[in-house]
């Protein structure tokens, strides 16, 4: 039997890295006002810890989705996978061109296009184990992680573009 009902549970683990910022505040707070002198300079690295993991953990929990969308994502070692009912596949986030969010199908895919000669891979915002994808798409260069989680949040039925390589070489040195 469980004290919480399952929605209560479900919102809880959704910000679980806010939740455990604010318990690291609290104890670095008690630990800058209470004790003592020598207990305040590591009560103020708790302090800092704690507001990074909250604003870590705002940010997860606005990525996350309910998960219970079709197919499974795995990321393992910067390689993107997803095992769908009808469609999959595999993308290597160092051979990845563009990353777009394409709110035309329901429910909003993520668009991961490898190369110009390769399929891109779709992968439903709501799939199992999507959460994993935060870190994965946090890691490539350049990308704007607060446009990114606005674009998520955004009602409209279209496609962006939240992430594109930059090219090898700037436009005015190529030839052609």
């Amino acid at each position: 039997m469980s004290f919480l009902r399952q929605g209560a549970r479900d919102q809880l683990w959704r910000w679980r890295e806010a939740i455990v910022g604010g318990g690291v505040m609290l104890l670095g707070l008690w630990l800058v006002t209470g004790p003592g002198f020598l207990l305040a300079v590591p009560g103020y690295a708790a302090l800092a810890g704690g507001a990074a993991l909250i604003w870590l953990g705002v940010q997860r929990a606005r990525f996350r989705g309910e998960g219970d969308g079709a197919g499974a994502v795995q990321v393992v070692e910067g390689q993107v996978t997803y095992f769908g009912p009808l469609t999959g596949g595999t993308v290597s986030l160092r051979e990845l061109q563009r990353l777009s969010l394409d709110r035309q199908m329901f429910p909003a895919h993520w668009r991961l296009e490898p190369r110009d000669d390769e399929e891109p891979l779709l992968i439903p915002v709501n799939a199992a184990g999507s959460e994993a994808l935060f870190d994965a798409f946090a890691a490539l260069p350049g990308l704007r992680t607060e446009r990114m989680l606005f674009e998520l949040r955004k009602t409209r039925h279209d496609a962006v573009v939240i992430w594109e390589r930059a090219p090898l070489r700037p436009a005015h040195v190529l030839l052609h």
